[in-house]
């Protein structure tokens, strides 16, 4: 074998690596946001203070400025009724696997900003908590399937919030501290489709420079909210089991 042969085999072999990777990178990979953590929502409001290098993003910028201007606890401690911010970050969302043609499995992930909300504490505790989401805003990593939910699945077009209200209080074992992590269990209804459940919700929260976070998700099954799974001709199936979850900043 010649050395020129040799040569474009070797070039020929460089190129088929480079290709596999490139078809592995825009079609393959797993895109998908990692699930909601309480210490990756507290790190959007204290990040800055840890890091100290002055170099932040849009959405840290404006928590450090509403944390330091308009939610810092006054005299009365956490009490009273604290309204859900979305410059810092909020939303609400879906995670479900889907079958895609020529990929495989791939995790489904869609989130929505749209959110207006509150609690309200009273010691230790939390006596309401009502939050309605904007379907119609939910945004994945693929325009086609947003498209697809307005007339199929969610039928965003004909049901275009979801809600969510405390039925029991939550007590606490204590009132909540500046930097210490609580657990606790939210029972309330749960609006989806034009489907109220009665539902569970283990949640996680933080005071955080003011900001109180709450993280949580909850398992759903898309048929018990009358929900047929939207497939296609890109779309083989998708899991009738999903989660919901939610990342949500509450200011004063």
């Amino acid at each position: 074998m010649s050395r020129r042969t040799k040569w474009i085999l070797g070039v020929a072999a460089v190129l088929v690596v480079a290709i596999g990777f490139a078809t592995w990178w825009v079609f393959f990979r797993d895109t998908a946001p990692p699930p909601v953590a309480i210490e990756d929502a507290v790190a959007v409001i204290e990040g800055p203070a840890e890091e100290g290098d002055g170099d932040t993003t849009e959405t840290t910028a404006a928590a450090t400025t509403s944390s330091t201007t308009t939610t810092q606890p006054d005299e009365s401690g956490v009490d009273g009724r604290w309204t859900v911010e979305t410059q810092l970050g909020s939303f609400v969302g879906y995670r479900v696997q889907e079958e895609l043609a020529g990929i495989g499995t791939k995790t489904a992930v869609g989130r929505t900003q749209g959110l207006e909300g509150s609690l309200t504490i009273a010691g230790t505790t939390i006596t309401a908590v009502d939050i309605t989401a904007d379907l119609t805003r939910l945004e994945s990593d693929d325009s086609r399937r947003d498209g697809a939910l307005r007339d199929r699945g969610l039928e965003t077009n004909e049901f275009p919030t979801a809600t969510f209200s405390l039925t029991q209080p939550i007590e606490l074992d204590s009132v909540p501290a500046e930097g210490a992590p609580v657990s606790a269990t939210a029972a309330g209804d749960l609006t989806i489709h034009g489907v109220t459940r009665s539902v569970e919700i283990a949640l996680e929260a933080q005071l955080a420079d003011g900001v109180i976070v709450v993280v949580g998700s909850l398992p759903i099954n898309m048929l018990d909210h009358d929900i047929e799974p939207p497939v296609g001709f890109s779309v083989l199936s998708i899991d009738e089991d999903g989660e919901m979850e939610f990342q949500l900043f509450f200011v004063r």
